[in-house]
């Protein structure tokens, strides 16, 4: 009866350690093979497989080219964020706690977010011409809204019961809005920085294919454009392996340093 009782929670540890893993992996080996099966019946032979992938990517990120490429890229990608979110959070936070100045700029917000960066590019260009700063406006223009939106919601919605209790300890207002908004706010602004990295890589990287600009994206550009599709993949890994580690840095950051944040997924 004992070796019968430990060996049932043993199986559910096991089943419950794969969970949705054995199926994820299972279907992204159907998905490999079906690929390469397709490409090499009925695709010209410089189309990438998934082998053809696999022998590039020590080639790849062994160059210089490569290397240059992502250091160019990440950089400017990390400089139009950080723009991006100091004033978009600033706007935002104004939106969220004024009435006034929400109805004067929520529409515009809503529109210029809604418009397709392909729309802005050429206007870029021809105010900042074929160079880094078109990148930069391109990329401050991808993510500033996501971080205007989530900012302007998190303001808003923090609790009129706080800031009275802020004002009944005779908290001014500056004080309030680092020490009471900002930090009720948290949730929100996360949430807005992860879709602003996300936009920012993806107007990083489309400057670069508009303008032919050094980076990831002219690296990209060039690779397919000289039937290196396997090479230009790997760039394509990277730029989604990115996405997943910007993700990855922002969680590792929130349970380290805001330990009362999402304080029921630390605790299952």
């Amino acid at each position: 009866m004992t070796t019968v009782g430990t060996a049932l929670p043993a199986a559910q540890t096991t089943r419950r350690a794969w969970g949705p893993a054995l199926p994820r992996a299972i279907a992204g080996l159907v998905i490999l093979v079906l690929w390469q099966v397709t490409v090499r019946a009925f695709a010209p032979d410089f189309v990438a497989t998934p082998t053809g992938i696999a022998e590039a990517i020590p080639r790849v990120v062994s160059s210089a080219a490569f290397l240059g490429a992502v250091g160019i890229t990440l950089a400017a990608t990390a400089e139009g964020l950080v723009v991006a979110l100091i004033v978009g959070t600033i706007i935002g936070v104004l939106m969220g706690r004024s009435v006034a100045v929400d109805r004067a700029i929520r529409l515009w917000i809503n529109c210029f977010n809604a418009m397709p960066m392909l729309l802005i590019l050429p206007l870029v260009s021809l105010w900042f011409g074929y160079s880094s700063l078109a990148r930069f406006a391109t990329i401050v223009f991808a993510a500033i809204f996501a971080v205007i939106i989530n900012a302007a919601e998190g303001a808003k919605s923090v609790p009129r019961e706080y800031v009275e209790v802020g004002r009944s300890f005779r908290s001014s207002g500056l004080r309030a809005l680092f020490e009471i908004v900002l930090p009720a706010s948290t949730p929100l602004l996360l949430a807005g920085l992860r879709l602003a990295a996300g936009r920012a890589i993806i107007g990083a990287v489309v400057a670069e294919f508009f303008t032919a600009i050094p980076g990831v994206g002219y690296f990209i550009l060039y690779n397919s454009r000289t039937y290196h599709h396997n090479e230009a993949f790997v760039a394509v890994i990277f730029l989604a392996g990115f996405g997943v580690g910007f993700d990855a840095l922002v969680n590792w950051a929130t349970h380290r340093y805001l330990p009362w944040y999402r304080r029921d997924e630390q605790t299952e």
